[in-house]
């Protein structure tokens, strides 16, 4: 389904999703040190542990106002039309944590971001927050990113019950509020609003769903929470060890084009994404790409939005959540395709 230009920004617009803000932003470096921003070696890891959330401070935490989404951008945003000669394309990285683990933060992926100066978006699990409090608040902070929800638990949204649902789309927001107060109190946010900085975003605006699965249900839960259900149409494949940095960006590089939603991990899951991306970023620039996140992209033009979600080709994400569900944690660990 394409939609019109003008239909895309009016829409965007009632969604609360826009373009970047005029406004200079403040930057992380203005709270951490570098050595404080910079990924170490020992988080990069996934710990495998039983781990379970406490809901109770996400439910009391209020959430601001949502405009539904309306129908013009209601489905599976998979990739977006491009006016001629313009070259955007979003590079994202899930953020996935299971009942059964403290994921991991692969900051060699954000650290070759900025040292790029790349735009990218994040879906971060609500867990994966709340868990990771300081790299969640300086993903926030950091204007070249933006950070979406990928759920709170990392559950099949296509198959949970009613309250479920609503529990994984509003306390992921609720672990964002939270993640944006914290950011917001220290004395460093709080100088750079009196100094007239961009504020960081008041609440998510767009999701990705687990596993890429959803079902009718869950895309009209999510869009009535005023989520843009972002998919993708590369996919790196970067879960399975057996990808070669070389494969990957070979893959992407392929792949890409104009209006492209690459869809990566930088939660441990990703075995050798870092050093794929610092090969393929600088051909990307070369051939006159420009990278964004995914808000901007659809920003730019006419979202190409699927009535249902699927990997690569309609039905697929089926096969993947089949295997998935034989494990109780929802968790994809041995399976490589489909771990998002």
């Amino acid at each position: 389904m394409h939609v019109s230009a003008g239909a895309v920004l009016l829409a965007l617009a009632l969604a609360g999703v826009a373009p970047a803000r005029a406004e200079e932003p403040a930057t992380p470096q203005q709270c951490w040190t570098p050595q404080a921003l910079a990924g170490t070696q020992a988080e990069i890891t996934p710990v495998r542990a039983q781990h379970r959330l406490d809901l109770a401070p996400l439910k009391q935490t209020p959430l601001p106002a949502a405009t539904p989404v309306p129908p013009e951008l209601r489905g599976s945003i998979r990739a977006v039309e491009l006016p001629p000669g313009e070259k955007l394309i979003a590079l994202t990285f899930d953020l996935c944590e299971t009942d059964t683990e403290v994921a991991g933060y692969d900051g060699r992926i954000v650290d070759l971001l900025r040292e790029q100066g790349v735009k990218a978006t994040f879906f971060a699990g609500g867990k994966w927050m709340e868990t990771h409090p300081e790299r969640a608040e300086q993903l926030l902070a950091d204007p070249l990113f933006e950070v979406g929800s990928h759920g709170l638990r990392h559950y099949d949204l296509s198959q949970v019950n009613e309250a479920t649902l609503q529990d994984e789309v509003k306390l992921t927001e609720a672990a964002f509020a939270r993640t944006r107060a914290a950011y917001a109190a220290k004395q460093c946010a709080i100088d750079a609003a009196a100094a007239g900085k961009a504020p960081v975003p008041e609440r998510v605006r767009v999701l990705r769903f687990p596993y890429g699965r959803c079902d009718p249900k869950s895309l009209a839960t999510v869009a009535d929470a005023g989520l843009l259900a972002i998919q993708w149409d590369v996919v790196t494949g970067d879960p399975d060890p057996r990808e070669s940095a070389k494969a990957i960006a070979n893959t992407i590089l392929t792949k890409a084009h104009p209006g492209a939603i690459v869809v990566a991990h930088a939660n441990g899951r990703g075995w050798h994404t870092a050093e794929a991306l610092a090969l393929a970023i600088p051909k990307l620039k070369a051939e006159g790409y420009a990278f964004v996140t995914v808000s901007e992209l659809v920003a730019a033009g006419k979202p190409v939005i699927a009535a249902t979600c699927y990997e690569t080709k309609p039905g697929d994400a089926k096969r993947y959540a089949h295997s998935a569900g034989k494990r109780p944690s929802h968790d994809l660990l041995p399976i490589f395709d489909g771990l998002y």
